[in-house]
């Protein structure tokens, strides 16, 4: 172990970033045992800085400066060197991950960010770029931290700055398996299928107004959902059909989804909708479990009711934690998304909940928001960068491209690539 009190170089140089300078640098500090105690660079735009904490062989501290001011003079960098003792100060308690979001993110709201957790006593300890687009996000790597109040204040700070902030404890809780559960309609995929089928009856505009006071939380979901299933009484059970090939996913879906369950994360549906187009929606992009609601049909046609108990706002929290029990998971590693009313109690149970492109009752009561149009930045709250999904979706074409060549030349035949497959309707039972 360290002596704490034994001297020590810290050494930090920065210049134009290129192959080789770190071991270049290091290699000129050889030969006279000095020991790394702590090493970190980081590269912005091409411009790099080096940072260094070393505990001095023979020739000691000065010696040591010497050697380090040669070897960057050599490389064209810039150094600093300052004497210290003993190693990095131990780690501050309270660790936490803030995440910030923007499109743009502009410097008056990082610096409203930074201030306000310098205000809470918290200390930044490093910082790092998640992505560029589709919006421009950045991790705060933080000790020192109260995570619920910390919440809190930055929620405060985001409203004011139009940006979204999300806190999250840090250290081991922010790796390891989760659950991901996320509503369908306006979130999954950009429509609301309850209106799509009374499109098909003429009544699209009276249910769209019912199903917005519903999500805004002015009128009880199951009374409004029965409500609007009612209007759909004689409509051929074909339009399911219809529906099915007609739903949009939102943008980034497909990639959330993907990534979630590259990383080993299981992923799960909850809907206030019908499990007949949910299901398919499961299906087709290979998530583990959906609850929705059940039409009745009775020889072919709707009947305007629903069978069995409603998922209403209780029932998607319900949901969540069953799911979670499945998969042996504790609440605090579930992660819980949606936009309406009905999602609140869901996303207040689950470990992370994520208001998407929310209504204003819904952020305010959330834990973090994403109010961009699409899915994908929720991966960037957990902590995975855009760098690393598109280098995991380039390995994918790679691999999936030689297999396809591969079975091509063992056919005789070209390879078919870009195929999509039908969706039929789906097996998966409510609640299964």
């Amino acid at each position: 172990m360290t002596d704490e009190n034994a001297p020590t170089l810290s050494l930090t140089v920065t210049g134009e970033d290129r192959p080789g300078v770190t071991g270049s640098l290091l290699g000129a500090l050889s030969g006279v045992g000095a020991e790394v105690l702590d090493v970190q660079q980081v590269v912005v735009h091409g411009h790099l800085t080096l940072a260094l904490v070393l505990r001095p062989g023979d020739g000691g501290v000065d010696g040591l400066r010497d050697l380090a001011a040669v070897a960057a003079h050599r490389l064209g960098l810039a150094l600093t060197a300052v004497e210290t003792s003993g190693d990095n100060a131990r780690p501050r308690h309270g660790r936490a991950a803030v995440v910030v979001l923007g499109s743009p993110l502009s410097a008056d709201a990082v610096s409203l960010v930074t201030s306000r957790i310098a205000d809470h006593g918290a200390n930044i300890d490093r910082i790092r770029r998640l992505s560029r687009y589709p919006v421009t996000t950045v991790e705060f790597d933080i000790s020192g931290a109260d995570v619920p109040a910390l919440r809190g204040e930055l929620a405060v700070t985001a409203s004011e700055a139009g940006i979204d902030v999300a806190v999250s404890p840090g250290g081991l809780a922010r790796r390891g398996r989760r659950l991901v559960v996320l509503d369908v309609d306006s979130t999954l995929i950009q429509q609301e299928v309850i209106e799509m089928l009374a499109a098909h009856c003429g009544r699209e505009a009276e249910v769209a107004a019912v199903t917005a006071r519903a999500m805004a939380g002015e009128l009880d979901f199951e009374e409004s959902l029965r409500a609007r299933v009612a209007t759909l009484a004689g409509l051929p059970a074909s339009v399911l059909d219809d529906v099915r090939r007609d739903v949009q996913l939102t943008p980034g879906a497909r990639t959330l989804v993907r990534t979630l369950k590259r990383l080993g994360f299981t992923v799960g549906l909850v809907s206030g909708g019908f499990i007949e187009i949910v299901g398919v929606l499961a299906d087709s992009l290979g998530i583990d479990h959906a609850r929705a609601n059940r039409l009745e049909i009775v020889d072919g046609v709707l009947t305007g009711r629903v069978l069995g108990e409603v998922v209403d706002r209780a029932g998607k929290a319900r949901a969540l934690r069953e799911f979670a029990e499945r998969e042996g998971l504790p609440l605090s590693r579930t992660v819980a998304i949606g936009d309406g009313a009905n999602d609140l109690d869901m996303l207040d149970v689950a470990g992370l909940g994520v208001a998407f492109n929310a209504k204003p009752l819904v952020q305010q009561q959330a834990q973090a928001s994403v109010n961009v149009p699409y899915l994908d930045p929720v991966l960037y709250l957990l902590g995975i960068s855009r760098e690393e999904i598109e280098e995991a979706d380039a390995m994918d074409e790679a691999v999936a491209a030689d297999t396809d060549h591969e079975a091509g030349a063992r056919a005789g035949t070209p390879a078919v690539q870009g195929e999509t497959p039908t969706l039929a309707p789906s097996t998966v039972t409510p609640g299964h």
